[in-house]
């Protein structure tokens, strides 16, 4: 079975449009988020593979916005891995809010989907590097199937 991770998001009335709905570029930052927590969980950190000169650059994004996430609604970001080579990884992720209903259970609705390609790349070439070694055995056994 693939792994997910799932990190929570609420939505402020920065990430809303003039319509009252989340504004379609925040859907990004939150997989940008749901990703760097991802790499968290793992023992990574951002600041540490900059330090090591490599980072993860988003190289293809195809979204599919589903139903509208509004002003104080809570949020899931699930983040899964569909592949992975020493270079790259492609990301399943998917937006869903929480909804309570009469019965006092919550249920989730889709709201956004998307594959995101990202790539590590050597920071000074901006070419695609692998990524550090233990990352790519993690990927490999604990993320993908």
């Amino acid at each position: 079975m693939q792994r997910e991770f799932i990190w929570p998001v609420r939505v402020y009335y920065e990430d809303t449009d003039v319509a009252g709905v989340v504004f379609y570029a925040n859907y990004l930052k939150y997989y940008e988020r749901g990703r760097t927590e991802w790499l968290r969980s793992l023992g990574w950190e951002q600041d540490v593979l900059i330090d090591k000169g490599l980072a993860f650059a988003v190289a293809h994004v195809d979204a599919k916005y589903l139903k509208p996430a509004r002003f104080n609604d809570r949020l899931l970001v699930k983040t899964r891995i569909a592949s992975a080579r020493k270079a790259s990884v492609i990301f399943e992720q998917e937006v869903v809010k929480v909804v309570d209903d009469e019965s006092s259970a919550e249920t989730e609705e889709l709201v956004n989907k998307a594959t995101i390609r990202v790539a590590c790349v050597d920071m000074n070439t901006m070419m695609p590097s692998p990524m550090p070694k233990y990352l790519q055995e993690e990927i490999a056994r604990e993320w993908c199937e």
